[in-house]
């Protein structure tokens, strides 16, 4: 195998393995909304507006003027990923096939949050917040049959977020706020133990394709607006700019020649998120309605690109939207109930993987409140995230094409499925 063509190779696996990474953190089918356990309990319908603590910040800024006391609320979520991969088929470099199904690839991964918000005085409040976006983890076993497909993928980032909010009047509010992205991934990725290369510089059975450790930093901000038709009613209108997130590290990979080790740094485009929610106290009753509908910008993910290799992979990923809707019930001075449903469409379109499966997915939620005080609260809330079965078609490119072999190195299609299921548990107290 020429230089040329074991550069290509290697390319092509960094191409299709960072690209799983990065997309397995920002796709639809794993944007966890993370922010709050309250959110999960009423799968964030109305979060943009309802400020029934101080999570709110993370949505909407501009809801940090509905407090007129200091706010604390400080938990974690947990998220458990169900990946299946259904009547799939993996086939080797000779043409020969092999069934490649797998029961479980998903994962659990822990994302804890703080918010906190400080009224300044009538008009001016300041808030201080940490929480995930996301916090994903993939895994194959060391001897799946499609290695160069599986392997692992964990991706974690943190939001660290500054803002302010102005009330300008009994109805209109409005804040911005800076937030500080951390982002760290681990990738794995061996070569078949089926993939029958004949040699001749080719990559074989059981060699690593890639072994990479990547983390960076980036600056978003975002914009909000509250508008208050009486203490019943209001609704909420946020903007959060996201931006390319620049992750160096070293990248190890074997493909038929000695390890080689590089650093690089690797730009990975964030999507923007636009959200209207609205609020509404039944008069007289003790229940209350609320909904979001959300705009995710997916599109911006049209490819990835590094520093050393220019456009390693292409994508066109479409945008994304949520729709929720909830209902609150307050039990009495103790307890406060909640439930909601979410519909959420795929950001991915006619390019599907076996590690980073997506779709159009339905959630349901339900959680409470149990108020220890009037200054303090405990919140659960639980979410079934359930998705749809997608087909998947993917293929390894032969570097080697029209000197040894057929057109691909590898192939595997089958179906994949991905559930999840959220919990949340959070305190939070007046100050």
């Amino acid at each position: 195998m020429t230089t040329n063509n074991t550069r290509l190779f290697k390319k092509s696996l960094l191409a299709v393995t960072i690209t799983l990474a990065s997309s397995q953190a920002m796709a639809a089918g794993f944007q966890l909304n993370a922010q709050s356990a309250t959110g999960i309990g009423r799968a964030f319908a109305g979060d943009a507006v309802i400020a029934d603590n101080a999570s709110v910040m993370a949505r909407n800024p501009a809801a940090m003027a509905l407090f007129d006391s200091v706010e604390l609320s400080l938990g974690f979520e947990s998220i458990t990923s169900m990946i299946e991969v259904k009547d799939a088929t993996y086939t080797d470099f000779q043409g020969g096939t092999h069934d490649a199904s797998y029961d479980d690839a998903g994962g659990t991964s822990i994302a804890p949050n703080i918010h906190l918000i400080v009224p300044i005085n009538e008009k001016f409040a300041v808030g201080f917040n940490a929480y995930s976006n996301f916090g994903t983890k993939t895994e194959f076993s060391d001897s799946y049959v499609g290695g160069e497909y599986g392997g692992l993928t964990d991706v974690k980032s943190v939001n660290f977020g500054l803002a302010g909010s102005y009330r300008l009047n009994k109805q209109w509010s409005f804040g911005a706020g800076l937030d500080l992205i951390y982002g760290k991934g681990e990738l794995k990725r061996n070569l078949s133990p089926e993939i029958n290369t004949p040699g001749f510089g080719l990559p074989g059975a059981g060699d690593t394709a890639l072994d990479a450790e990547a983390d960076g930093w980036a600056v978003g901000f975002n914009l909000g607006t509250v508008f208050e038709l009486n203490e019943n009613n209001r609704f909420g209108l946020a903007y959060h700019y996201s931006p390319k997130l620049e992750a160096k590290g070293d990248i190890t990979y074997i493909s038929g020649s000695p390890a080689e080790a590089k650093d690089d740094t690797l730009y990975m485009p964030l999507p923007d998120i636009v959200e209207f929610s609205g609020y509404h106290r039944l008069e007289d009753t003790k229940w209350a309605v609320h909904y979001s509908v959300q705009w995710i910008g997916w599109s911006s993910f049209d490819s990835l690109d590094s520093k050393a290799h220019g456009t390693l992979n292409n994508y066109e990923w479409q945008n994304g939207m949520h729709y929720s809707l909830g209902s609150t019930y307050f039990l009495n001075r103790d307890w406060t109930l909640r439930a909601g449903y979410m519909y959420d469409t795929s950001a991915q379109d006619s390019v599907t993987s076996i590690s980073v499966p997506d779709s159009d997915r339905q959630w349901f939620s339900a959680g409470f409140t149990y108020h220890i005080n009037e200054k303090s609260n405990v919140d659960f809330g639980f979410t079934y995230l359930m998705g749809k079965d997608v087909e998947v078609n993917e293929a390894k490119e032969n570097p080697a094409f029209g000197l040894i072999g057929g057109e691909n190195l590898s192939s595997i299609s089958g179906t994949t499925r991905a559930d999840a299921i959220l919990m949340g548990l959070q305190y939070s107290r007046s100050f």
